[in-house]
């Protein structure tokens, strides 16, 4: 029997998460409660075992991919052996290398109208190695997407034209592959030492490695704590809060001597996407009259209304009922009553838009985007749900197209999914204002002369003074603040 293997349901507070390792390959047999993936949170490592004994047929997501809450991620033949596993896979093989020999050319995407070129980011094949169709070859950074550039089939990759940091066009060649080719084998007498390194690198996922890179530091000083002294990201980032463990139990005399080894640097250009990041951040720093002011929002008619109405929610609509479509509309019904926030600046001109298109902030390892949610007022929860589910996924596939991200009235961040409790977040140019929503947390709170304690959101919205004013900002917080508590405000518009 096939059973689907799916990402476990995520805390309330996480959108999206990440393949860390596989532990398993495809074909292999494993036992009852095997764990067969890792996948990573902003905040913890879920295990997704194996719920009987038998085979891992097919795997959907790899490693490095971004998922989303119950998504299936590969197949799994419950009581198969390997041997029928393998005598599954034999006929795509022989599909595969009817293409043996054949020279294909590796190419750059066709880049949006807007874009003049790119820059190589990463390699993730190297010359030689062997690869399956469909596996990601490169990744292309633009100002603001990230293109990935896959196999076409399975084989090798001759040879790579354009390095890491070339600037390159619109489909212009940048390596040569050779489909169905085998893989040129190392010879045997290789030293144990170059073994044991490349069995290390083979183990790191890919935002082990990632995390790696970004932070300059050697995998092999690090000890793994993973399966088979696998280096995890939590083994990085303990490395990187206790930098001096190492040299903690040399004598004081013997510091001095032990610190002049480890003090090295490593100097990395900037990509693209924070290059433009970093402008856009000191331009909206330096060119408008920046103001944040605060304010806290009870979240417990919303949790309990999402308590109440979620599973009948996710049966009639097929989607979970979660805080941003609160969010959203509430922001959307604040922006009819004050149109001054819905507004920008153009030159000496005021701007007021007469439409509703909410840019929600997103995290990724490369730097922060903002794709677009178009036409907000005309979307009921499930709809808003939907687009933003629909924005996840393409974000998970790295298809997010500049169309995506350009425009956007009034933009969201949520910094309490990383746990943040405070925040003064910087205006997304060229709109006038954007909202910070926080970590939700227990807080003792004085309720008609009695103490309660309630769950409790700071939010804190951030404004450009030249076009809005005290007045407006406040109650345009305020607003937020009465639906979030009276969520039942947002249906019956008062």
């Amino acid at each position: 029997m096939t059973i689907d293997i799916k990402v476990p349901v995520l805390p309330e507070s996480v959108a999206d998460a990440s393949i860390a390792t596989w532990h398993v390959k495809v074909g292999e047999q494993v036992t009852r409660d095997q764990n067969l993936v890792d996948i990573e949170t902003d905040k913890v490592v879920l295990e997704v075992v194996a719920p009987a004994d038998g085979v891992l047929s097919s795997i959907i997501d790899e490693e490095g991919a971004t998922v989303l809450g119950e998504q299936v991620i590969a197949k799994f033949e419950e009581g198969a052996d390997a041997s029928k596993a393998k005598e599954q896979s034999a006929p795509a093989a022989e599909k595969t290398s009817s293409n043996k020999g054949e020279s294909v050319e590796i190419k750059v995407p066709v880049l949006p109208e807007s874009v003049a070129d790119a820059t190589i980011a990463t390699w993730h094949v190297q010359p030689g190695e062997a690869v399956s169709r469909d596996q990601n070859l490169v990744d292309i950074e633009t100002d603001k997407v990230v293109l990935e550039v896959v196999a076409p089939a399975d084989g090798t990759l001759s040879d790579i034209i354009a390095q890491e940091g070339e600037t390159v066009m619109g489909e212009q060649v940048i390596a040569n592959f050779k489909a169905g080719a085998a893989p040129a084998k190392a010879d045997a007498p290789a030293s144990a030492d170059n073994d044991a390194s490349g069995a290390e690198s083979d183990a790191l996922s890919p935002s082990v490695r990632r995390l790696l890179a970004e932070k300059g530091i050697d995998a092999a000083s690090i000890k793994g704590s993973g399966k088979g002294g696998r280096v995890t990201k939590e083994d990085v980032e303990k490395s990187l809060s206790a930098p001096s463990k190492a040299a903690a139990p040399a004598k004081a005399t013997d510091v001095a001597p032990a610190l002049s080894g480890e003090r090295t640097e490593k100097r990395v250009p900037m990509t693209r996407l924070r290059k433009t990041i970093a402008t856009r951040l000191l331009e909206a720093k330096n060119s408008t009259a920046m103001l944040t002011t605060f304010n806290e929002v009870n979240m417990k008619p919303i949790m309990d209304l999402r308590k109440q109405y979620q599973e009948s929610f996710e049966k009639r609509h097929g989607i979970r009922l979660g805080f941003m479509s609160f969010y959203v509309k509430a922001v959307t019904e604040a922006l009819k009553r004050f149109p001054e926030v819905n507004a920008s600046l153009d030159g000496d001109d005021i701007c007021y838009h007469n439409y509703f298109d909410i840019s929600i902030a997103v995290s990724t390892p490369r730097g922060l985007v903002t794709p677009v949610l178009r036409d907000c007022d005309t979307l009921g929860m499930a709809g808003i749900e939907g687009g933003i589910k629909a924005l996840a996924l393409k974000g998970r596939d790295g298809k997010l197209s500049m169309a995506d991200m350009q425009g956007g009235n009034f933009t969201i961040t949520n910094g309490g999914v990383f746990g943040s409790l405070l925040s003064t977040p910087i205006i997304n140019l060229p709109q006038s204002a954007i909202l910070g929503m926080h970590k939700i947390q227990d807080r003792p709170m004085a309720v008609n002369g009695k103490v309660e304690i309630l769950p409790m959101m700071y939010l804190a919205l951030s404004y450009d003074h030249r076009i809005i004013d005290g007045k407006e900002s406040v109650s345009f917080l305020v607003t937020i603040k009465e639906m979030l508590e009276d969520p039942t405000r947002l249906l019956l518009d008062v």
